[in-house]
């Protein structure tokens, strides 16, 4: 790694990336942190030095994507760009019998098509460096949970793109790490849940007669107890910037671990008996 290596990371307003700039910048680290308001900007440069430089970066807009790119190119100079950080995402859950196509698309568009836009602009960058890509996946993206169809689709697309990109890029030395985690204290189970409510508010009576229950349960879900502080996930991602040979995955926390072995291990109908007890 670089003495002074310079990272990217997206989604730092809150949870995760958060943790993760905070966290890269304390190591030495320069860090551009990609936020959507003006307050979270000012919130990251009172919290540290110039090392740290927040950026409005949302990754569904192009716009945002080419100014980020323009902006580096200018800061990097010949060492390029260390580490990209992948970690900006939403959760849209619902029955996929009735999700409104557009909630689809609006995963999709911040899970996969806007982290994918990102990373081709920043690859130039990357290559030059040698550097790592490493994308904020979940458990999610390798078991899939009823009524969250839609944020296991986006994440085992993540995964697919993630695997492809590590392997079309082993001859350049940049290497690609997927790091999953399970329940992790964030805020998007509140945003998972007030877009839930949204979403009962605008659903025909029927979906009611079919998911009542399931609406109801999607409103109220908890962070379970079990769940890790987003520092712990922040650790693994600077361990997979700084080894010398990071691995292609990082699980993070038990639940992500027994989650995917359950997954490989058990007979498909039995895993369907017991994921469906969530009804």
């Amino acid at each position: 790694m670089p003495a002074a290596g310079t990272v990217l990371v997206t989604g730092t307003s809150k949870g995760i990336g958060r943790a993760c700039a905070r966290d890269l910048h304390a190591r030495g680290f320069r860090v551009f942190a990609g936020v959507r308001t003006d307050a979270d900007a000012e919130a990251l440069r009172a919290a540290a030095d110039d090392r740290l430089v927040p950026l409005l970066l949302d990754v569904t807009r192009p716009a945002d994507i080419a100014a980020a790119g323009d902006l580096l190119r200018s800061r990097v100079g010949p060492a390029g760009l260390w580490g990209l950080v992948n970690n900006a995402g939403i959760a849209v859950a619902g029955p996929i019998e009735y999700l409104p196509p557009q909630e689809v698309r609006r995963q999709f568009e911040v899970n996969v098509f806007g982290t994918l836009e990102l990373t081709q602009t920043c690859l130039p960058l990357l290559r030059t460096a040698r550097g790592r890509i490493v994308n904020v996946s979940s458990v999610n993206g390798q078991v899939v949970t009823p009524f969250n169809g839609a944020y296991c689709a986006s994440k085992f697309a993540l995964e697919a793109i993630s695997d492809a990109l590590r392997r079309e890029l082993q001859p350049t030395g940049v290497r690609v790490v997927l790091v999953e985690p399970g329940s992790i204290r964030t805020a998007i189970r509140d945003t998972a849940k007030a877009n839930a409510r949204r979403l009962a508010g605008e659903y025909p009576d029927i979906v009611r007669r079919h998911y009542g229950g399931v609406l109801r349960r999607l409103e109220q879900v908890q962070t379970p107890a079990h769940a890790l502080a987003p520092e712990r996930v922040a650790r693994i991602v600077a361990r997979a910037l700084e080894a010398r040979r990071p691995r292609a995955r990082y699980r993070v926390g038990w639940d992500a671990r027994l989650g995917v072995m359950a997954a490989h291990l058990l007979p498909t109908s039995a895993l369907d008996a017991l994921l469906s007890r969530w009804h």
